[in-house]
């Protein structure tokens, strides 16, 4: 298990995962059901920790800082050795 990180969120990303929560409105036009919020929420997620580099997995708020503020898992990434050519 990795070693924890704190990281801070510009107040856009908060917006964007917030509107990510927010209830969708169902539409039957044979478009199929629209992503949960929950759903919604996750993609918002994984796409803050793709940018931000941490595992969205492992995200957990940090008390007392406000909504901006969290720790997760930084994303390692294994260097692979080269083959012999």
């Amino acid at each position: 298990m990795s070693d924890r990180r704190e990281y801070e969120m510009a107040e856009a990303d908060l917006a964007n995962i917030l509107d990510a929560c927010k209830p969708v409105p169902l539409i039957a036009l044979n478009a199929g059901m629209p992503s949960s919020p929950q759903e919604n929420a996750n993609r918002a997620w994984r796409s803050l920790g793709r940018k931000m580099g941490f595992n969205y997995l492992t995200v957990l708020p940090v008390a007392g800082k406000g909504q901006r503020f969290f720790t997760a898992e930084p994303l390692t990434i294994a260097v692979m050795p080269k083959e012999p050519a």
